[in-house]
C-alpha cells in the first residue's frame, strides 16, 4: 500500500509544520493557558487566511473536499504543538453536523465558520450520560409551532466562547432509547441559556451549559426530528480519529524529547542513555508511537475506502492509541524526574494532553468493549 501523502497533503503538513515551529513555541501557549482567553483569535484569523478551517466540508459548502486523511494531516501536527485553538469542536463536531445535516439556510452558516467569524460547540454529553451517545435527559418540547428546550450539558467543548451551539436534545421517548432524538441550532444567547466556564486539566476550555425554557423557532431543528443518533454517531467516529491523529502528534514529540534528555542528563559520569534498563525503555516507547500511527493510518484508509469497516477500524485504533498515549507519557514523566511534573516543563503539558485525548469520545476500555460488540 502507498502510504505517502499526495502533493496537496504534504503542503497542508508543511504550512501546519512551520507554523507550530515559528509561532506557536511552548511559551505562547502557555501564556493563552494561563489567561482569561479560551484561545488565541489572531491564530485563529490566521487558519481562515490559510484555509485550514476549510479543509474537512465539500467544495459544494464553499471547503476543500478534504478526507479522513488531510484531518489527519491537520490533526497531527496540532497535536505536536498542543494547540489551543478549537479546530475540534468549532470545524470537526459542530461543522460536521451542519454540513451532514443542514438545509441550504443552515448551511449559510458554514461559510462564517471557515472565515472564523462565529464559535460553534456542541452540547450532547451530560452529567449521567459517560460515553453512551443516546443517554439523553435534555427535553425539546413542542410549544407554539416551535419548541421549547430545557435540560443540561456537561463538558461542552468551546462551550465557554461559543456563539451558538448545536444541541442533542430528546424529543420523544425516555433517556434510554436509541430514537427520539432530534438536533438544534441554539443562539448562545438566547434567552434561557446560562454557562458557567472552566479549564480542563490541559489547559483547554469547556463549559457546563443549561437550557432553561428556551425558545426555539421550527426551523431551528437540525436533520430530521428523532432521528439524530445516526448522524451523532458518523460525526463522532470523525471526531474519534482527529484526536487519534492529534496524540499521534503528540505523544510522538513526547517521545523525541525524553531521548533527548537523556542524551544531555548526565549520571555517574555518563549520560544516562547509555543505561540499558533506559535504552529498553525508550525503545518500546518507540515500538507503541509506531503501531499507533500503523493503527491510525488503518482506520484513516478504512473510512475512506470501506466505510462499512470504519466503525470498527476506528475503535481499534482509539484503543491502541489510547493505551499507547498513557504508556508513553507516563514514561515521559518517569525518565525525566520531578522536573517533568512542573509547570515550567513541557513533558508534563504533554502527559496532561495525551490523558484528556486517550479519555475524549471514550477511553481504550470503552473502544475495546464497542470493538468487541462490533466484531
Amino acid at each position: 500500500m502507498d502510504f505517502s501523502l499526495s502533493q496537496e497533503q504534504q503542503m497542508l503538513q508543511d504550512s501546519v509544520a512551520k507554523f507550530v515551529q515559528n509561532d506557536y513555541d511552548f511559551d505562547t501557549r502557555m501564556a493563552t493557558v494561563n489567561s482569561d482567553a479560551n484561545f488565541n483569535q489572531d491564530f485563529w484569523n490566521l487558519f481562515a487566511e490559510l484555509g485550514w478551517l476549510m479543509v474537512p466540508f465539500s467544495e459544494e459548502d464553499g471547503g476543500m473536499g478534504g478526507g479522513a486523511a488531510d484531518v489527519m494531516v491537520l490533526m497531527e501536527e496540532f497535536g505536536k504543538g498542543m494547540l489551543m485553538e478549537p479546530y475540534l469542536a468549532n470545524v470537526i463536531l459542530a461543522g460536521g453536523l451542519l454540513a451532514k445535516c443542514g438545509n441550504e439556510s443552515q448551511k449559510a452558516n458554514l461559510a462564517e465558520i471557515m472565515a472564523g467569524q462565529q464559535q460553534w460547540a456542541f452540547a450532547y454529553t451530560e452529567a449521567d450520560s459517560r460515553y453512551c451517545l443516546h443517554k439523553v435527559s435534555c427535553q425539546a418540547e413542542k410549544a407554539g409551532g416551535g419548541f421549547k428546550l430545557n435540560g443540561q450539558k456537561s463538558v461542552v467543548f468551546n462551550g465557554a466562547a461559543a456563539d451558538h451551539f448545536v444541541v442533542l436534545a430528546r424529543t420523544s421517548g425516555d433517556s434510554a432509547e436509541k430514537n427520539g432524538l432530534s438536533l438544534f441550532l441554539v443562539d448562545a444567547n438566547a434567552e434561557g441559556v446560562s454557562r458557567k466556564a472552566y479549564k480542563l486539566q490541559d489547559g483547554s476550555n469547556a463549559a457546563e451549559v443549561s437550557f432553561n425554557n428556551v425558545a426555539l423557532t421550527a426551523d431551528s431543528a437540525l436533520g430530521e426530528e428523532g432521528n439524530a443518533l445516526a448522524a451523532v454517531e458518523a460525526v463522532i467516529d470523525q471526531a474519534t480519529l482527529a484526536v487519534c491523529a492529534e496524540a499521534v502528534g503528540a505523544m510522538g514529540v513526547s517521545l523525541e524529547k525524553t531521548v533527548e534528555y537523556t542524551k544531555t542528563r548526565v549520571q555517574f559520569g555518563v549520560p544516562i542513555s547509555k543505561f540499558q534498563a533506559l535504552q529498553h525503555r525508550m525503545a518500546d516507547m518507540f515500538v507503541e508511537h509506531q503501531q499507533a500511527k500503523s493503527m491510525l493510518l488503518r482506520a484513516v484508509m478504512l473510512s475512506e475506502q470501506d466505510p462499512s469497516m470504519a466503525t470498527k477500524a476506528i475503535s481499534a485504533a482509539k484503543y491502541r492509541i489510547g493505551t499507547a498515549a498513557r504508556n508513553i507519557g507516563q514514561e515521559s514523566v518517569q525518565i525525566h524526574g520531578g522536573i517533568a511534573v512542573t509547570d515550567e516543563l513541557d513533558v508534563g503539558h504533554y502527559f496532561k494532553r495525551l490523558t484528556m485525548l486517550e479519555m475524549m469520545f471514550g477511553n481504550s476500555d470503552y473502544h475495546a468493549q464497542r470493538y468487541q460488540a462490533l466484531a
